[in-house]
């Protein structure tokens, strides 16, 4: 049930982020909306631990500010993985990379882990 719940809770933070940044489209059913969200988590989960390894040196020296260059390159990902959103620059990516990281804390608050 608490998968589901984030499941949700992406969702949202994506179509809010669509909506707030004028360079991030969000297009389809409730459906295809899931499925990016599904693919923005699978993403998170499975790309974004290696990247922020990798670059884990320029992490330190920025004070964690290039963990937002990689947030908006996970979004820009799923962005070229699915069709049912775009991504038109860095700078809509970054925007709205820091659009959904609020958003899912804020909602993130009501689930227990």
């Amino acid at each position: 049930m608490n998968l589901i719940i984030r499941l949700l809770i992406n969702a949202a933070a994506l179509w809010v982020a669509s909506a707030i940044v004028s360079g991030i489209s969000l297009d389809g059913s409730f459906w295809e909306i899931l499925l990016v969200a599904l693919i923005f988590g699978l993403v998170n989960t499975f790309i974004k631990p290696i990247l922020k390894l990798l670059s884990l040196p320029v992490i330190m020296v920025t004070f964690g500010l290039f963990a937002l260059v990689i947030n908006a390159a996970m979004l820009a990902l799923t962005a070229v993985v699915t069709d049912y959103l775009s991504v038109a620059n860095f700078w809509s990516a970054l925007l709205g990379a820091i659009v959904i990281s609020v958003v899912s804390a804020v909602l993130g608050v009501f689930v227990r882990d």
